[in-house]
């Protein structure tokens, strides 16, 4: 029988998926214009800069702390999806190759998501999840086995930060829906939160150099760190999360990846080989499995 609610879910899902995987590209395009080599702190400061002046009125009627909602689920939401999520994502790509953003970072992200999902709720998937998982593992596995060859010394360093970045998203799955919010609001949230700590960090480090990039460049990443990724992405991540279920909605992060190599090979002319494709069919089987498309968590 046909559900509207999980089918809208499904569908905001997969739009997270498809703007996360576009905003690694954008992320690794950013990092070879004139963003460049301090494009990881300036694009965090567009990442929630835009969101939180557009989103802001929300916050001006309920305040920055609702009083309906745990203060410690509510500061685990802040972290996971914030800036300190931002922070390690993006400063990854300063010690490692940015292709390892969406191996370590998207890829792992719905498998800690299954993780916590059974650890602190108890959420036991079914078979059909259990196989889906696994194909999304293989994904991650298949896409990490060339992309991890060029490891070096100073490359641990940011394979870790996306792994933080990766357990801090999958942290934001499993308390947004915890803490009564709704996907607006908590949108709203995080980005001013992150932005008035953002404020913070410019006046520490003396300002910004986003001005001096050029002006095609800055409007592109406004679109896509600020609308995109920023206010469109957090929503749909939050209503498929709403809809679905923390782990089955995390499952759609399994093809970011994918999706960012195929958006590198369309966009950036990065290579796609063979390996691509079988991981990219990989994941697409893993999520299809592992999304919410059969029968539930039993709780």
């Amino acid at each position: 029988m046909f559900n509207i609610h999980k089918a809208w879910g499904l569908l905001m899902g997969l739009a997270a998926a498809i703007i996360g995987g576009g905003w690694q590209v954008a992320t690794r395009h950013a990092t070879a214009t004139g963003l460049s080599p301090i494009a990881p702190d300036d694009l965090i400061i567009l990442r929630y800069g835009v969101p939180a002046l557009l989103l802001l009125p929300i916050i001006w009627r309920s305040g920055l702390l609702p009083r309906h909602v745990d203060r410690r689920m509510l500061l685990l939401m802040l972290v996971g999806a914030g800036v300190p999520f931002g922070f390690a994502a993006m400063s990854g790509t300063r010690f490692a190759p940015t292709s390892h953003m969406g191996v370590l970072m998207a890829g792992a992200s719905p498998l800690i998501a299954a993780g916590l999902a059974w650890w602190v709720w108890r959420e036991i998937p079914n078979g059909t999840r259990r196989m889906g998982m696994a194909f999304m593992l293989a994904a991650v596995m298949l896409l990490g086995a060339q992309t991890l060859v060029d490891w070096s010394a100073s490359t641990w360093r940011g394979d870790l930060l996306f792994l933080l970045a990766a357990l801090l998203w999958a942290g934001y799955a499993v308390t947004f829906k915890r803490t009564g919010l709704s996907p607006w609001h908590a949108a709203a949230l995080v980005n001013v939160w992150s932005f008035l700590l953002v404020i913070v960090w410019i006046a520490a480090r003396g300002g910004t150099q986003l001005l001096s990039a050029p002006m095609s460049t800055l409007a592109w990443q406004v679109i896509w760190q600020g609308l995109l990724a920023g206010v469109l992405g957090l929503w749909a991540y939050s209503v498929a999360i709403e809809r679905l279920g923390a782990a089955p909605a995390a499952a759609f992060g399994a093809l970011a990846p994918a999706i960012s190599a195929v958006g590198g090979w369309w966009w950036l002319g990065d290579s796609l080989t063979a390996l691509d494709l079988v991981s990219v069919s990989a994941a697409v089987i893993g999520v299809v499995l592992a999304s919410g498309v059969w029968p539930a968590y039993r709780r």
